[in-house]
């Protein structure tokens, strides 16, 4: 495996880890990870990569060795915390963005919102959630007081080797060996012995604020920089699969540079699935 360094730097008053891969000489790219995961995740991309890369991928606050927020999670924090990091890593010069899930989500966003910063965009899985209805809200305002009241706890574990067990379940396409390396970062030991997630689990309390697809198309269509998705063709339970063919279409239309790529015999987690064929997609873009 490429060795990883860890760097913490404080940003918007939390304490937050970065790792890296390679040359600090070298081009740069960030790498930005979904909801629940961590940058340790992307170790099998990185090992995959041809070209020498600096890689920066940051754990999202309240997830890995980052610090938790006191006051829970925003989406647009996400976006302020990328800018913070940006500026520490590559202020001078437009950034190579590639980000998976949420992170694709957030990369696309902060595309639009400063398009003169980013100079190629790659969103893995990315393309933002399932569209809602106004109505939806007084229910979801609803469920979200009543989670703060009573806020949700990470089942604990036995083992390490039990949380890799429940991945390898999660997601059958996954190795032993893989397994074993993720849920050594996904973990942590606490005092008593059990293993638990090493994630803040308030992130599990719904979002009182809808998503609106019509927010996320007006900052695409502002992006400047080459777009591309890469899609799991397996991939299950991500927003856009429950669009209609237009509405797909609608999404991809907002792009002004615009191509995707698709991944066959791979679910959502492509980087663990088929990290070399991802790899060499992302080269292929970013060259």
């Amino acid at each position: 495996m490429k060795p990883s360094q860890s760097h913490i730097h404080t940003i918007r008053n939390l304490h937050y880890h970065v790792r890296t891969w390679g040359d600090p000489h070298a081009p740069r790219m960030f790498l930005l990870h979904g909801w629940m995961d961590v940058s340790a995740s992307f170790q099998f991309l990185v090992d995959s990569f041809q070209r020498d890369w600096y890689v920066i991928a940051p754990d999202w606050r309240g997830f890995g060795l980052t610090e938790w927020a006191r006051d829970g999670y925003w989406y647009p924090d996400y976006f302020a915390d990328l800018e913070a990091l940006i500026d520490i890593y590559q202020r001078d010069t437009p950034v190579f963005l590639v980000g998976h899930s949420m992170g694709g989500i957030i990369a696309s966003t902060y595309a639009g919102i400063h398009p003169q910063h980013v100079s190629r965009l790659i969103s893995l899985e990315g393309f933002g959630l399932a569209r809602t209805a106004p109505d939806a809200a007084p229910k979801r305002y609803e469920r979200w007081l009543k989670e703060l009241h009573n806020p949700p706890r990470f089942k604990p574990y036995a083992s390490f080797d039990a949380v890799a067990a429940r991945l390898m379940k999660n997601n059958p396409r996954l190795p032993d060996d893989k397994a074993r390396f993720l849920a050594q970062h996904w973990a942590i030991e606490n005092p008593t012995g059990e293993v638990v997630l090493h994630s803040d689990p308030r992130h599990k309390i719904v979002n009182p604020v809808l998503s609106r697809i019509e927010e996320l198309q007006a900052c695409w269509r502002r992006i400047t920089a080459p777009t591309l998705w890469v899609i799991a063709a397996d991939s299950i339970g991500t927003g856009f699969r429950t669009d209609s063919a237009a509405q797909l279409a609608e999404r991809k239309a907002s792009f002004r540079d615009f191509r995707e790529a698709t991944i066959n015999d791979c679910g959502h987690m492509m980087h663990h699935d088929h990290p070399v064929e991802l790899a060499a997609i992302i080269e292929q873009h970013l060259a």
